[in-house]
C-alpha cells in the first residue's frame, strides 16, 4: 500500500487493526486523540460528583457513583468467569440503563463491547456471535412479544462455541440472570491500565456483499468524535439528550455510554419509540438536544404540533441517515421555537463527517445541505474536482478497520480515505450534499438494509426467476424497500409470501420488502447487471403516493 497515509497493521490484544503512526501522531498533537479510556473519565466523574445525574431510564435515575459502583461489580463478576482484555462482551438490549453498566463493565476490562439491535432475529445473531466469538451476550427476556430466551437456545444449540447468556427484566429461562451475576462482583476492586489504542467496539453493518461486516473502533477513535460533538454541539455540561436511537447504534452510543462519563451530559432514554411519549419526556426533563433519522424529526413535529407545544428547551435536533427533505428541516426550525434543526452526514465507518449547520438564521445550509464538515478530510473523486463524484473521508474518527480485513481490499484509497459508498459535491469549501449511492444499501428507519441478502434468499421461491429489492423514497420512514419480480407465468406473489420465507431463514422483519411489483423482466445493462436506478426513476413517484 503506497501514499503518505498508507496504513500498516498493530496488533493489540489478539486484534489486527490498521495502523499509520504519522497521522496517530498528528491527531494526538491536535488535541483528538486523548489517551484516555471511558473507565478513567467515570472514576473521576464518581469522585468529583457522585450525584450527578447521568441516565433517566423511566422511573431509575442512574447518577455517576452509582454506575462506577455498579460496572465495576459487574466487571469483577465478569472477570472471575474468564472474561479479560480482548474478549468481546455482546448485550442485545433496548434503551435500557442496563446497557450503560454493561458497556462500562466490559471497557474496564479491555474487553470489546459488541452492542446489537433488538430486531436481529436467528440468522443475524448467529452469524455475528460465531464472527467475533462472543464470549457472553446480555438479552431481554422478551421485548416487543419477542422470546429472545427461546432465540438463543436455538441460535447457540447452532454454534460450536456459543456463549454464556446473562437474561434481564425475566425470568432466567435455564439462563444466568443479570441480578445474580452482578451481586457475584465486588464493588471494590482495580483494573489494569488499558491501552487507548486497543479495539473497545465492534459493530456489524450491512454490507453490500450480504453478509455484515465488523466495524472496529478504538477508545481513541470514539473519544475523538466525542471531543467534536461537545465542541461543536454541547458547548458545555448542560446539554441533555433524549436518546431514542437505539443504543446498538454509533450514534446512540455515544449520546448515552460517551458522552455523560466524558462530558458530564445526561441522557434520557427512551424505547419503544412514541413520538407523544417523547414530546412529554422533553417537556418533562428540559432536554436540550434530540438526534435521529427522518422519521423521528417528522413524527416528533407532528406530535408537537398536536400537543400545541414548541417544545422550548430543545436547541438542537440533529437529522440524519437516509435522505433528509430540506422542508421538514425548514418546518421543524421554524415551529421549534428555540431549536435549530440541520442535516449531518456520517456512517458507522468514520462517525460525524458533518456537523450540521447551527449558525443561527443558516436555514439554507441547514436544510439544503447535509451539513459543514468537521475535523474529518474529505475528498470528492470526480472528473474536475469539484463536481458530482465519490465521497472519501478520512479523520481521527476513523474506524480502526474490519474485523474482516478481506473487506478493507477495496474499502480504502492508497491514503487511507475511506470510500464512503455514496455520492456527493462540495458546496463552498466547507459543505458537503449528498446526492445518490455508489453502494446498493436500504436505509429504512435509521437501519441499513442489504438488498443481496434479501434477494438471495428470496430467489429461492418456488415461482421467482427474477428479482430485484430496491429503496424507494418513504415520508414515513425514509425509504422503503420494494421488491421488483419476474415470475415464472406473471402470476402475483404476495408481500406475506415474502416474508414467510425470510421468516424460515431467521431474517430480521425490518428487512422484508413492503411492496411488491411483478414485471415482465428487469433492466440490465450491456454485462447483465440490473440497473436498480432505473427502477428507482420509474416507480418512486408512483408507489411513494400509495406508502
Amino acid at each position: 500500500m503506497s501514499g503518505r497515509n498508507a496504513a500498516c497493521r498493530r496488533e493489540i490484544d489478539g486484534w489486527s487493526i490498521r495502523w499509520n503512526a504519522e497521522l496517530a501522531a498528528e491527531w494526538r498533537a491536535s488535541g483528538f486523540w486523548l489517551d484516555r479510556t471511558i473507565g478513567d473519565y467515570a472514576e473521576e466523574l464518581a469522585a468529583r460528583e457522585p450525584d450527578r445525574l447521568l441516565i433517566v431510564d423511566g422511573d431509575v435515575e442512574l447518577r455517576a457513583g452509582k454506575l462506577w459502583d455498579d460496572a465495576r461489580r459487574l466487571a469483577d463478576a465478569l472477570r472471575c468467569r474468564g472474561i479479560g482484555a480482548g474478549d468481546v462482551v455482546s448485550f442485545m438490549l433496548p434503551n435500557w440503563h442496563e446497557a450503560c453498566v454493561v458497556y462500562l463493565a466490559a471497557s474496564l476490562l479491555g474487553a470489546v463491547c459488541h452492542p446489537l439491535v433488538t430486531n436481529y432475529r436467528n440468522a443475524e445473531l448467529s452469524f455475528m456471535l460465531r464472527d467475533c466469538k462472543s464470549k457472553i451476550i446480555f438479552i431481554p427476556a422478551t421485548y416487543r412479544n419477542h422470546d429472545y430466551i427461546r432465540m438463543l437456545r436455538e441460535v447457540c444449540a447452532e454454534l460450536d462455541a456459543p456463549p454464556e447468556v446473562c437474561v434481564l427484566r425475566g425470568g432466567a429461562g435455564g439462563f444466568l440472570t443479570y441480578e445474580v451475576l452482578i451481586a457475584q462482583g465486588r464493588p471494590n476492586v482495580d483494573f489494569s491500565r488499558i491501552d487507548p489504542d486497543a479495539v473497545r467496539m465492534i459493530l456489524y453493518t450491512s454490507g453490500t456483499t450480504g453478509r455484515p461486516k465488523g466495524v472496529l473502533h478504538t477508545h481513541n477513535s470514539i473519544n475523538a468524535d466525542i471531543v467534536q460533538l461537545q465542541r461543536e454541539w454541547n458547548r458545555g455540561s448542560d446539554a441533555r439528550y433524549l436518546v431514542a436511537s437505539p443504543v446498538s447504534h454509533i450514534g446512540g452510543s455515544l449520546y448515552t455510554f460517551e458522552m455523560p462519563l466524558i462530558y458530564g451530559t445526561s441522557a434520557v432514554l427512551m424505547d419503544p419509540w412514541d413520538p407523544d411519549r417523547a414530546v412529554e419526556l422533553i417537556e418533562r426533563w428540559q432536554c436540550t438536544h434530540m438526534a435521529g433519522a427522518t422519521p423521528f424529526l417528522d413524527l416528533l413535529l407532528k406530535s408537537a404540533r398536536k400537543a400545541t407545544t414548541r417544545l422550548p428547551s430543545l436547541r438542537i435536533f440533529i437529522c440524519g441517515g437516509a435522505s433528509v427533505p430540506p422542508a421538514l428541516i425548514r418546518e421543524a426550525t421554524e415551529w421549534f421555537e428555540n431549536c435549530i434543526a440541520t442535516r449531518v452526514y456520517g456512517s458507522t465507518e468514520v462517525p460525524t463527517i458533518t456537523v450540521g449547520s447551527l449558525a443561527p438564521g443558516d436555514i439554507d445550509h441547514a436544510a439544503g445541505t447535509d451539513g459543514r464538515i468537521g475535523f474529518a478530510k474529505v475528498r470528492i473523486k470526480s472528473p474536475d474536482h469539484r463536481g458530482e463524484g465519490e465521497i472519501y473521508a478520512l479523520g481521527p474518527q476513523i474506524m480502526a478497520g474490519f474485523f474482516d480485513i478481506n473487506d478493507e481490499l477495496s474499502a480504502f484509497d492508497e491514503d487511507g480515505f475511506y470510500k464512503m459508498g455514496d455520492l456527493g459535491r462540495l458546496v463552498g469549501d466547507d459543505y458537503i450534499v449528498v446526492t445518490g449511492r455508489t453502494k446498493d444499501i436500504i436505509i429504512r428507519n435509521g437501519e441499513n438494509i442489504s438488498p443481496k441478502e434479501v434477494e438471495d434468499i428470496l430467489i429461492n421461491h418456488p415461482h421467482i426467476q427474477e428479482i430485484a429489492v430496491v429503496g424507494l423514497p418513504s415520508p414515513r420512514t425514509g425509504e422503503l424497500a420494494c421488491a421488483f419480480i419476474v415470475t415464472d407465468d406473471g402470476r402475483d406473489v404476495p408481500v406475506s409470501d415474502l416474508a414467510a420465507l425470510l421468516a424460515d431463514h431467521g431474517v430480521a422483519k425490518f428487512k422484508y420488502p413492503e411492496r411488491v411489483v411483478i414485471r415482465a423482466g428487469l433492466p440490465r445493462n450491456a454485462t447483465g447487471k440490473v440497473l436498480k436506478h432505473v427502477l428507482q426513476k420509474e416507480y418512486a413517484g408512483e408507489l411513494q403516493e400509495k406508502a
